[in-house]
């Protein structure tokens, strides 16, 4: 007779006298275990378990599997390797018995994975009563009065920064605005400069243009627009 057992996430055919390593169960070299997961035997198929049904084994030895090797490359500029090696942790065990009926019965401790919890703990975790457990009523903690913190004295909002008023045209100052490409703020560049009539600027030599262009970043405009010709005409009124 023939049983299919599920144990550690696999399924396994078995019959009396089979040698099979499985997932490491909890058990010591030696020691009787059953197993309860039962999907087939003979010609009775479980729903999805065969019910009392079970297979009993005795524990020959608690073995590593092969050692499995696993590489990993990533090919980039600054790529890496790794080389990690592994040994599934497994059971060893031989089949001695299997059974149709009364396996709940046998008293034979259950084989149980060492990541899984058995049904016995599982029971032992089940409150003893459905009766809800009430909480205890939390204590109100008594508020203490805190000092009131002296409300921090408000500053005075800053003053808006006052616009600077324009600075009246000097007196006698002739509308520069005239010359062919000045405009009000290229009249006001050359007011803050000191230049405010035509006869000052009719009176420029060279080394006064080059030394206005250069202060100002006009790039050749004096020269370009002709404003000392300009100027000599504006001046004779």
């Amino acid at each position: 007779m023939f049983a299919v057992m599920k144990t550690g996430g696999k399924q396994y055919k078995v019959q009396a006298g089979d040698v099979l390593r499985i997932e490491r169960i909890a058990a010591d070299a030696g020691e009787k275990v059953q197993f309860n997961e039962i999907l087939m035997v003979g010609n009775t198929i479980g729903t999805p378990t065969v019910t009392g049904a079970g297979v009993q084994a005795d524990v020959i030895d608690q073995i590593k599997g092969e050692k499995l090797i696993h590489f990993v490359k990533r090919r980039r500029k600054h790529g890496s390797k790794r080389t990690k090696g592994h040994r599934q942790k497994l059971t060893l065990v031989r089949i001695t018995e299997i059974l149709e009926k009364g396996a709940d019965k046998s008293g034979v401790k259950e084989a149980v994975g060492t990541g899984s919890v058995s049904a016995a703990a599982l029971a032992a975790l089940k409150p003893a009563s459905n009766k809800p457990v009430k909480a205890a009523p939390a204590k109100k903690a008594k508020a203490e009065a805190k000092p009131a913190k002296a409300k921090a004295e408000a500053k005075p909002a800053a003053k808006p920064a006052k616009k600077a008023a324009a600075k009246p045209a000097a007196t006698g100052a002739d509308d520069l605005k005239k010359l062919s490409g000045v405009g009000p703020a290229l009249e006001k560049k050359l007011h803050e400069a000191g230049v405010t009539t035509f006869a000052q600027i009719a009176g420029w030599s060279a080394d006064d243009i080059a030394d206005m262009d250069g202060k100002l970043s006009f790039k050749g405009r004096i020269e370009r627009e002709g404003w000392v010709e300009q100027a000599k005409e504006l001046a004779k009124g």
